[in-house]
């Protein structure tokens, strides 16, 4: 019997060992989309409790303790931190197979010391070692970022967003990790939204460009972009339900952009011709300015009506969407692809169903602007488990080119992530050592450690063109 999450967890193999030890393990993590706070960057954050750091805004957790039957005094509610901890540790020791189990030991192994498991009697014992920690100076977000060997942080950021945040952390100078502005536009392509009049204003406004029709909101998002560009954002994301593709007149969407603006309902059919409209505008602007296109779609939000309504939007209450349809994000791309002003662009589904789709579509518009210029991004969210992992790996490595791959991002709200990348790596190294011990692929180990050291990070600087 293997021992308990020990420094071979996941390797079952020696070449799996060997690939993990001497290339994955000691390459640095690039973090090139993240939902940290950068005002809590920039102010170097301390965090009271374990709580606070581990359970705040962490929704993962939130849906395992509901699964669980702990009322939601415990989990978003107003219990005492020490009482929301102790919930969560009688949850965790019954998430078998579950990547939390091993996100979360991985995390108290790596920033405070513990090799033991958290279950309901080691609470006590856990909490306050994690908190006699928490208060050394060395815990702080910063220090957190640093000692997990990051070099640059790609936060999520609105383009009505001051970016002051940003601007403070970038004129510190004791601070050597980048965090960089990303561009998440979801607002204003949200057509549908109840908020959507509100949000015009308020782009008005930011911008100094009254917007009163669609080639209005295009100057301004314009105007934006180049104040988002000057301050180093090379990244845009957007959430989506799909990539939708109706193309429609420049006649037709100001007529279906006046109407909303008026106080009118859209159809579905009109929300959809404005959504195209609106990416088709972006992916050209993208080009432009040589950013990355990442669009993450197949979720269906906030199902669960009462419970949005009491506590609102990203609480835990998603779920995968069956509707993905692989013909409109193909004719998506071709839009972009037909006048040469496809940018690159990175495609994850939240449905696994997917992974084949992707894999052939992002064959269709690969060029020699850039290596693996069109990318299946990691496996995501309700995905981002071993056998996720594996899958839309051998995925993409059965239809595409594996070896050209960006690796591992941490999509996360906690400074306490990063063991992410470590679990990636590890399923990564047991996955390419088993095809080598399997005779799949030769014991080539200049190639294999290009292979890994690429995927683990240098894939991705190179893909995004960081200055690091």
């Amino acid at each position: 019997m293997k021992p308990f999450m020990d420094k071979d967890f996941l390797l079952s193999t020696e070449t799996a060992k060997k690939l993990y030890h001497n290339y994955a393990e000691v390459m640095p993590v690039l973090d090139y989309h993240c939902h940290l706070n950068p005002q809590e960057i920039a102010e170097d954050k301390h965090f009271e409790n374990i709580t606070e750091v581990w359970l705040g805004g962490d929704h993962y957790k939130w849906r395992q303790m509901r699964s669980n039957g702990v009322e939601e005094y415990y989990i978003t509610g107003d219990a005492p931190a020490r009482e929301k901890f102790q919930k969560w540790a009688e949850t965790l020791e019954k998430l078998i197979g579950n990547p939390l189990y091993h996100w979360s030991h991985l995390e108290l192994q790596r920033y405070f010391g513990y090799t033991g498991h958290l279950c309901a009697d080691t609470a006590e014992e856990v909490w306050n070692l994690c908190n006699e920690k928490l208060a050394q100076p060395d815990m702080s977000a910063r220090e957190l970022i640093k000692r997990s060997g990051v070099t640059l942080v790609c936060t999520t950021d609105d383009p009505v967003d001051s970016l002051e945040w940003h601007e403070k952390i970038k004129a510190d100078e004791t601070f050597d990790v980048q965090v960089l502005p990303a561009w998440r536009p979801d607002k204003a392509s949200g057509i549908e939204k109840p908020a959507f009049p509100d949000y015009v204003a308020k782009l008005s406004e930011v911008s100094g460009i009254p917007v009163k029709s669609f080639a209005d909101l295009k100057k301004a998002i314009v105007n934006r972009m180049e104040y988002f560009n000057e301050r180093g954002c090379s990244v845009s994301d957007h959430g989506l339900d799909y990539v939708m593709y109706a193309p429609a007149s420049d006649e037709e969407i100001e007529e279906i952009f006046a109407k909303r603006l008026s106080g009118g309902t859209l159809s579905a059919c009109e929300v959809a011709k404005y959504k195209t409209a609106f990416m088709i505008f972006a992916g050209r602007e993208y080009h432009r300015l040589n950013w990355v296109m990442q669009l993450h779609y197949g979720v269906k939000r906030d199902n669960n009506s009462r419970m949005f309504g009491k506590i609102g939007p990203d609480t835990g209450f998603d779920c995968i969407s069956n509707y993905t349809p692989a013909d409109q994000l193909a004719d998506f791309l071709n839009a972009l692809a037909s006048t040469d002003e496809l940018p690159k662009t990175i495609l994850y589904s939240l449905n696994p169903v997917d992974n084949a789709a992707i894999g052939t579509i992002i064959g269709c518009f690969q060029d020699s602007s850039a290596i693996g210029k069109i990318q299946q991004g990691s496996a995501w969210w309700f995905n981002d488990n071993k056998t996720g992992m594996m899958e839309q790996m051998t995925s993409l490595a059965n239809l595409g080119m594996l070896s050209n791959f960006v690796g591992m991002l941490t999509d996360s709200r906690s400074f306490l992530s990063y063991p992410r990348h470590e679990y990636f790596r590890r399923i990564l190294c047991e996955l390419i050592g088993g095809w080598v011990e399997n005779g799949e692929y030769p014991d080539d180990e200049k190639a294999l450690e290009k292979i890994i050291k690429g995927i683990s990070y240098n894939n991705a600087v190179r893909y995004f063109g960081f200055n690091l």
